[in-house]
Formats: structure tokens, sequence, C-alpha cells
């Protein structure tokens, strides 16, 4: 049972929040749910992320790795087939691509593969125009005065 949630009463109270809007809304689209490759996603301090990914038989050629905007895409391909005769085959070496969908000012640091697990991480950085700041407060002699208008009726002739 699908449940369409109605976000036009947030659109008249908040602004600038249509991005958001938009992710709530693809999210409740999705239909298919991809579970390959395993990965976590660890925050490791209060602007650092870390996602950690399960690439077993992956080398470092046969992985790539790209942002766009807020989008991070990770994708594997193994080069060659391998022509083995196999009783049973449990290392998935198939084909991926997984998105993450990053938040603003999140940029990829680095990453690594280490015995079969990329690792790549992330920090957060707000420019320093977004950053919170101090505004004095003056006086109000500094100020200059608004004139007050006087709105009057029109006078209607009998």
């Amino acid at each position: 049972m699908r449940t369409a949630f109605d976000f036009s009463p947030l659109y008249r109270s908040s602004i600038g929040f249509d991005r958001v809007f938009d992710l709530l809304e693809n999210a409740s689209r999705a239909t298919t749910i991809d579970n390959w490759p395993p990965y976590d996603i660890a925050r490791t301090s209060e602007d650092d992320y870390r996602i950690t990914m399960a690439v077993a038989g992956f080398s470092h050629d046969e992985l790539s790795m790209t942002q766009e905007q807020n989008i991070l895409v990770v994708s594997g391909q193994k080069s060659g087939e391998d022509t083995g005769e196999y009783l049973h085959r449990g290392i998935a070496g198939r084909t991926f691509q997984r998105r993450f969908q990053l938040a603003d000012h999140v940029k990829v640091t680095g990453a690594g593969l280490e015995n079969g697990l990329l690792t790549i991480d992330l920090k957060r950085e707000f420019p320093e125009e977004m950053k919170p700041r101090r505004i004095e407060i003056g006086s109000n002699a500094a100020m200059p005065k608004v004139a007050q208008r006087k709105i009057e009726a029109e006078k209607q002739a009998a």
C-alpha cells in the first residue's frame, strides 16, 4: 500500500525548502531497493562522515567515484569475465552503481580501498558567509526617521 503525502501546507510557511520536499517525494516513489553492495554510513564528528562499502573482488582500476553537485556516484565494473568452472558462486562480481544524495556543502575529502572495503570520507564545510555572525545593535539616534503617512478617505459628493 502506497501512501502519498501532501506537502502543500508546508509550502505556505516555508521558503527555500523546495529541494527538501522534492527529496521526500522522490524517496516515497522508490519502487526497487537494491541492497548490493552493502554499505555503512557513520558520523565520525559533527561535520565529518564516512561511507564504508563492501566491494570484495574489485580492484582500484575497476572502481570509479564521481561527485556531481549533490550526488555522489560510486560504480564498479569487473574488467574481465572469469571463465572458471564454479560449483558455487557466492561472491558477487556484478556491475553496480550506487548513488548517495549529499546535503549542500558536503564534499568528498578522501577515499581508500583496503581489504575489500572502500571507505569514503566526507566533510560538511559551510562557507564563511553562511556561518552565524554577531550584529551590533546601535542607538535609534543614528537611524533615519520614517515619515508617517496619513491616508484620507475620499469625500463623496451628494
